[in-house]
C-alpha cells in the first residue's frame, strides 16, 4: 500500500471506531490555510480534533509518539480556524491504528484512542 492508502485506511478505521463508540464524526480531512485535521468529531458537548497515526508496528515507538510538538501546534492553529469562537469546549485526541498487510488488503490489529493527548484549553 502507498502512504496515502495507509493513511486513508487508518482514518476509515478510526472513524468507524469513533462512531461505534458513540462519537459522531463531523468532518474528515478538514483543510484550510493553517493546516489539516484528520477527523473532527463531537463527543457529547465537546468538539474533538483527532489526529490519526497508522503504523504496522510499535517497533520504533507508538504511533502517538509521531505527533510531535510542531504537528500539535499546527493542529491547534487549524482547530482555532475551524472553531472561530471561544465558547465551545474542545480537545485534541490521537487515535493509533496498528495494521497488518494481507494479500487482499489490510486488517486492523489494534486501535488505541487517546483523549486529551495534547494542548491545554
Amino acid at each position: 500500500m502507498t502512504a496515502k492508502e495507509i493513511g486513508n485506511f487508518g482514518e476509515a478505521a478510526a472513524a468507524k471506531y469513533l462512531e461505534e463508540n458513540g462519537i459522531s464524526v463531523i468532518k474528515r480531512n478538514f483543510h484550510c490555510r493553517e493546516g489539516e485535521i484528520d477527523i473532527i468529531a463531537k463527543d457529547k458537548n465537546v468538539i474533538a480534533f483527532v489526529e490519526v497515526k497508522t503504523r504496522k508496528s510499535k517497533d520504533y515507538g507508538t504511533p502517538a509518539e509521531f505527533v510531535g510538538f510542531r504537528k500539535q501546534q499546527k493542529i491547534m492553529k487549524t482547530a482555532m480556524y475551524y472553531v472561530k469562537r471561544d465558547d465551545i469546549d474542545i480537545r485534541f485526541d490521537v487515535i493509533e491504528v496498528i495494521y497488518i498487510e494481507k494479500f487482499d488488503g489490510a486488517e486492523v490489529t489494534e486501535i488505541s484512542y487517546i483523549k486529551n493527548a495534547f494542548g491545554g484549553f
